[in-house]
């Protein structure tokens, strides 16, 4: 067979990561130490939180995501934690709102002021308690702002309502530490990874397993709804110890549709789907790389790109919701990556190059708004609902507007300089005047 059979032609081929100036890194951050296989990293359009080193407890800075540069020493922080802290996630409705969870058992919700702390907060907005062990991981519902869900090293996943602040569910099918939760598109479904080397197809709202892969093979980390094409990727490590993908249906966890082996390398493969470009893309902790990938729902199922590399390894990765791309530079996803060497959170721009100036609708299809579908009381009876709508079409034309702006602006600068140029000649021109009238009076003077 000829790999020109195999070949798909894509829009997204030529996709190539930019690395931000130095000008727009966030510097002299004390980034934590902490070897637990997450983030620890948050971002949205107003605010990036980062989990950092802190004696006496856990704490994490929120920097004003428009004020890049070094970072004072004695910055306020989010420090209301009694032990260290191991998630943090924005709510993907209200960008002044955070939760994390840590070591001392509880997870805690945080109000963020605008334009960023003023001074050390300790005092959290709500503070949930109800795991027996550390919490290593949080979710919020993707649809339902009033739902967030926890998993502690109780091996339990507890889902909170954040309207009335309790624990409306248990969720105790794991017999081991959850290393991984991913909501599907309306939030309907629950896909989770064990220790215990199973993965899992859960009702959240009744507990319920519905489907169940035994992973005898292979060591699964990581897992992640692919947006509405009814697919799961996991990562892991294989049999032979190689770090390997594989794609399976939602409906039959019997066998993977396709695995593929990556690398021989040791760190965690973190998956990131953005379902609005049918884009993957895969950053192993401790590497310097980030790989992509094409989505589709025929063969071949994951088309490689390309690959952004770097010298520097990450520990961390935060990604920037889709309403805080910059269109104009058809900027499609972009991550904030934490070197902890360097104490330095850098920028990652992934950018569709693209010769018009014009809005391209073709890369920036519909997508979720900061509306919530639904209220928590509407799913906990029920009620699913995809996170489109008005929100979409507000979002489209913030989008819009935004790129009206930076053009007109651009428009300006031209104006601007073409000014200065006709200021400059009018300027020589006026010189060149008096010097005739110099040379014109010493004429008649001879």
């Amino acid at each position: 067979m000829s790999w020109h059979s195999m070949y798909k032609s894509s829009k997204f081929r030529h996709v190539y990561g930019k690395a931000g100036s130095r000008e727009q890194c966030y510097e002299g951050i004390p980034i934590t130490h902490s070897v637990h296989d997450n983030h620890f990293c948050a971002v949205n359009p107003k605010f990036l939180a980062v989990v950092t080193e802190s004696a006496g407890g856990g704490a994490f800075l929120v920097i004003p995501l428009h004020k890049p540069g070094r970072i004072d020493p004695h910055h306020p922080k989010v420090c209301g934690h009694q032990g260290s802290v191991m998630d943090i996630r924005w709510s993907p409705f209200m960008d002044n709102i955070i939760a994390s969870s840590s070591e001392d058992c509880t997870v805690r919700i945080w109000q963020i002021p605008d334009g960023g702390l003023r001074r050390n907060m300790t005092e959290a907005l709500m503070i949930l308690i109800g795991h027996s062990r550390r919490v290593g991981l949080i979710e919020w519902h993707p649809t339902c702002s009033g739902i967030l869900l926890s998993a502690g090293y109780d091996c339990k996943i507890l889902i909170w309502n954040l309207e009335e602040g309790v624990a409306v569910k248990m969720i105790d099918s794991h017999p081991d530490v959850i290393l991984c939760m991913s909501f599907n598109t309306d939030g309907s479904l629950l896909a989770t990874s064990c220790k215990d080397k199973k993965l899992r197809i859960i009702d959240p709202r009744s507990g319920k397993v519905l489907q169940e892969a035994d992973c005898k093979s292979t060591r699964v980390n990581r897992v992640v709804f692919l947006g509405n094409l009814k697919r799961v990727l996991t990562t892991g490590v294989s049999r032979w110890n190689t770090r390997q993908i594989a794609l399976w249906d939602q409906e039959d966890l019997s066998a993977p549709i396709t695995e593929e082996e990556i690398d021989g390398l040791s760190g965690v493969l973190f998956p990131f789907y953005d379902a609005d470009t049918h884009m993957l893309y895969l950053a192993g902790k401790g590497d310097g790389n980030i790989r992509y990938y094409e989505v589709s729902p025929e063969k071949p199922f994951l088309q490689f790109l390309m690959e952004f590399r770097s010298p520097a390894p990450q520990k961390g990765l935060g990604v920037m919701p889709k309403r805080g791309m910059d269109v104009s530079e058809c900027e499609i996803f972009r991550f904030y990556k934490l070197v902890t060497l360097k104490g330095l959170v850098e920028p990652i721009s992934m950018i569709v190059p693209r010769r018009s100036e014009t809005y391209q609708e073709d890369i920036f299809p519909m997508t979720a708004g900061t509306e919530s579908a639904l209220s928590a009381a509407e799913w906990l009876s029920g009620i699913d609902r995809d996170q489109t709508g008005a929100s979409d079409i507000i979002n489209r034309v913030f989008l819009e507007i935004v790129l009206s702006h930076k053009q007109l602006l651009k428009m300006v600068f031209k104006q601007q300089d073409e000014i200065r140029k006709l200021k400059d000649e009018l300027g020589e021109k006026d010189e060149r005047i008096r010097q005739l009238e110099l040379e014109l009076k010493n004429l008649r003077n001879t």
